[in-house]
C-alpha cells in the first residue's frame, strides 16, 4: 500500500505539496499583454486566493468579481481591477493609478433622462486598458441646481472603489459659464482622501482656444491643457493635449471620442480616454480625471433640450 503510494505521487509531482499551498504558476502567467511593458510582476509574500476565487483572467491576470456588497450600481459582471501595493506617500485607494497609464471614462445613459429630459445626475463607470472597473463616479447635486444651471451647475463628483470607500471627492464651485469674459472663470478641486486637496484645474482665458491650467495642492502650477479652436464631436473625436509648463512637449491627452450618431444625437453620455506617462505622480493623474469630468460638462453636456455645446471657441 505505502509503496503503491509512493509511486502515485511520483507520477504526480505536484500532489505532494501540502495542502494549502498556492499553484506554481510559470513565470509566463504573469507578464501582461504583448506591447504592454511595466506592469509589475507577482509579490513575494503575497498570500494564496481565498476559497471560490475565480482565478486568473487574461494573461495571468486575476479578475476578481465585483463584491456584492455597498456597490453603487453599473453593469453587473463586469470585472474590477485588482488592488496593486500601495507606493510611498500615495493617499489611499489611488494604488490602482499607479500601474495603469490611460483611463477609460464611460458615462452610463438614464432612461428618464432620454426619455423626459429631466436632468438627472451623472453616473460614470472609470476603467482600466484591461476594460476591468477602476472607479465608479456619482454626482451629488440636488434637483433645482442640475435642472436650473445645467450643463453650468456647480457639483460635488463622488469617486468610489471596488469596496465602496469614497476615495476622491471633485469640487467644481458655479462660475461663469461664457469665455468673453475673463473674471470667474471655471476651476475644479480635487480632493483625495475627501477633505484634501491634493491639485486643481483652473481655465486660462484665451480668445480663440479652451485653456487649463493644472496646479498642484499648493496652488503651484505643473501641466496645461489646451484644446481645439473648434470643439464638435461630430464623427471623430476631440483631444485636449497635457503639455509641460512651456507648451512645447505633450505629456498626453484627454479625448472625447465618438460614440456614433444615435447616442451623440439623443443622449448626453460621452465617453472618454485620459493618458499619461505611466510615472507620472498619482496625485496629478488623479487631477486630470478632475480635469476630464470639467471638460465634459463645459463642453459636452446637455440639459433638457438643449443642444451639447459645440463650436467656435
Amino acid at each position: 500500500m505505502d509503496k503503491q503510494y509512493t509511486q502515485m505521487n511520483d507520477s504526480h509531482p505536484e500532489t505532494n505539496m501540502p495542502i494549502g499551498y498556492p499553484p506554481q504558476y510559470p513565470p509566463t502567467a504573469f507578464q501582461g499583454p504583448p506591447g504592454y511593458a511595466g506592469y509589475p510582476g507577482p509579490q513575494v509574500g503575497y498570500p494564496p486566493p481565498p476559497a471560490g476565487h475565480p482565478g486568473p483572467g487574461p494573461a495571468g491576470f486575476p479578475v476578481p468579481n465585483q463584491p456584492v456588497y455597498n456597490q453603487p450600481g453599473g453593469a453587473a459582471g463586469v470585472p474590477w481591477m485588482p488592488a496593486p501595493p500601495t507606493p510611498l506617500n500615495c493617499p489611499p485607494g489611488l494604488e490602482y493609478l499607479s500601474q495603469i497609464d490611460q483611463i477609460l471614462i464611460h458615462q452610463q445613459i438614464e432612461l428618464l433622462e432620454v426619455l423626459t429630459g429631466f436632468e438627472t445626475n451623472n453616473k460614470y463607470e472609470i476603467k482600466n486598458s484591461f476594460g476591468q472597473r477602476v472607479y465608479f463616479a456619482v454626482e451629488d447635486t440636488d434637483c433645482c441646481t442640475r435642472n436650473c444651471c445645467g450643463p453650468s451647475r456647480p457639483f460635488t463628483l463622488r469617486i468610489i472603489d471596488n469596496m465602496g470607500q469614497e476615495v476622491m471627492t471633485l469640487e467644481r464651485p458655479l462660475r461663469c459659464s461664457s469665455c468673453c469674459y475673463p473674471c470667474c472663470l471655471q476651476e475644479i478641486e480635487i480632493q483625495a482622501p475627501p477633505g484634501v486637496p491634493v491639485g486643481y484645474v483652473i481655465q486660462t482665458w484665451h480668445p480663440c482656444l479652451p485653456k487649463f491650467t493644472i496646479q498642484n495642492e499648493k496652488r503651484e502650477d505643473v501641466l496645461k491643457i489646451s484644446g481645439p479652436c473648434v470643439v464638435c464631436s461630430c464623427c471623430g473625436d476631440v483631444d485636449f493635449e497635457i503639455k509641460s509648463l512651456d507648451e512645447q512637449n505633450v505629456v498626453g491627452k484627454i479625448s472625447k471620442h465618438w460614440t456614433g450618431i444615435l447616442r451623440e444625437a439623443f443622449t448626453d453620455a460621452d465617453n472618454f480616454g485620459i493618458q499619461f506617462p505611466l510615472d507620472l505622480d498619482v496625485k496629478m493623474k488623479a487631477v486630470m480625471i478632475g480635469a476630464c469630468f470639467l471638460i465634459d460638462f463645459m463642453f459636452f453636456e446637455s440639459s433638457g433640450n438643449q443642444e451639447q455645446r459645440s463650436g467656435v471657441w
